[in-house]
């Protein structure tokens, strides 16, 4: 098999500093000012580390950060096909210029790193290419992470990507890319669209569904969750609300303004801090005790990791380390019914960063899922092990 990779260097850059986003070179000169450090290549290694060899021809890539890079550190033998201008500050033109180079190359599967902006420049370009019917397969990397093209994790990612080297027969099928306006999203409006169809394998435990809308809109519903969160709140703790309508419905209770796409803070009932990022978290925590808000991705089953990235995995530890009865403690998990009924038997998921975080937060959960209502579900990975999971 002729492996091809390219990595979006700066994909999600823009998560952890509450950009939600990193489309454009303005947001990216906005994350780097404010901090925020590249993840992509740290989640391609994870993916890529397990890589199965016999059968596997020297990988073709681009150079620098954009793949030749991980793959030195991993003594991969590679190729290097297109050389950016600058490796640690492209464009979507390098991404789009490095595909057609791979593609060019006579490659027989493309792996990508990036999010839903990086899956729309691969379509791009093998379109534009004559290379539409390539199959691919994406390591999330980014801060919207929508589209059905993706693994579920880096490492799920590397899964599936062994098991396809170790020359297992694999069935392809259309996934959608999906994309979001993200000026329209940090103004807290959803507006996605399907941008088209890329072909990758089929494999329910591994790969990601669609994102889906909430599937219960019923106001009695969001509101019980939401009296009840507000009726157990603790005096002069700091409440770290997610985003999500869910958690919107949590501020809608407290009649408090509500960033829908991003992180507000709250303590005693009022809005301490609103949009707020990992940094702010963390010199919150360090000053207050506090607890994570979170709900679910309707269809998908995301609680971290997915258009909240601002919770990094110093922030999901530090609050951890302040509860005193483990994690249903500082993590208050909410969802509807409904909501966890369209998950359709799948775990809640958690994509943190960080696979021994991942690890800890994994196993059965309790889920506020009305007033004074909790349904226990499993969250973590998919097991699959399981018949109605495999």
């Amino acid at each position: 098999m002729k492996l091809g990779l390219v990595i979006n260097p700066l994909a999600g850059i823009g998560g952890s500093v509450a950009l939600k986003g990193s489309d454009g070179r303005a947001i990216v000169d906005q994350a780097l000012a404010r901090g925020a450090e590249p993840m992509a290549g740290e989640r391609s290694r994870t993916a890529l580390q397990g890589l199965v060899q016999p059968g596997l021809s020297e990988v073709q890539t681009a150079s620098a950060d954009m793949g030749e890079k991980v793959l030195a550190q991993l003594g991969i033998p590679c190729h290097v096909v297109y050389h950016a201008d600058n490796s640690q500050r492209t464009t979507a033109q390098d991404t789009r210029q490095a595909v057609k180079a791979l593609v060019a190359a006579g490659i027989d599967l493309l792996v990508f790193a990036g999010g839903d902006g990086t899956a729309r420049d691969v379509l791009d370009a093998l379109n534009t290419a004559g290379a539409a019917s390539l199959p691919v397969l994406g390591i999330p990397a980014g801060c919207k992470v929508h589209s059905a093209v993706y693994a579920v994790t880096p490492s799920q990612a590397g899964e599936l990507l062994g098991l396809i080297a170790a020359g297992l027969p694999v069935t392809l099928h259309a996934a959608e890319v999906m994309d979001l306006d993200e000026d329209a999203f940090r103004a807290g409006v959803v507006k996605a669209s399907c941008y088209g169809y890329l072909q990758v394998p089929v494999d329910d435990t591994r790969m990601q569904v669609i994102k889906q809308g909430g599937l219960d809109h019923a106001a009695m519903a969001l509101q019980d969750i939401a009296s009840d969160v507000v009726e157990n709140m603790e005096p002069d703790v700091v409440y770290l609300i997610g985003s999500g309508s869910t958690t919107k419905a949590i501020m809608d209770e407290l009649g408090l303004d509500n960033t829908l796409l991003g992180i507000d803070a709250v303590q005693n009932h009022q809005l301490l801090a609103a949009d707020i990022d990992a940094a702010t978290m963390l010199a919150l925590i360090a000053q207050h005790p506090a607890k994570i808000v979170v709900t679910t991705i309707g269809g998908q089953g995301h609680i971290f990791g997915r258009g909240n990235q601002q919770f990094s995995p110093a922030v999901i530890r530090r609050v951890l380390a302040q509860s005193a009865g483990g994690q249903a403690d500082n993590i208050l998990i909410v969802a509807s019914n409904e909501k966890l009924r369209s998950l359709e038997g799948r775990p809640l998921l958690i994509d943190s960063g960080d696979p021994a975080l991942d690890a800890e937060l994994a196993g059965m959960v309790q889920v506020i899922s009305g007033y004074q209502q909790r349904t226990l579900y499993k969250s973590g990975q998919t097991d699959l092990n399981h018949p109605d999971q495999a």
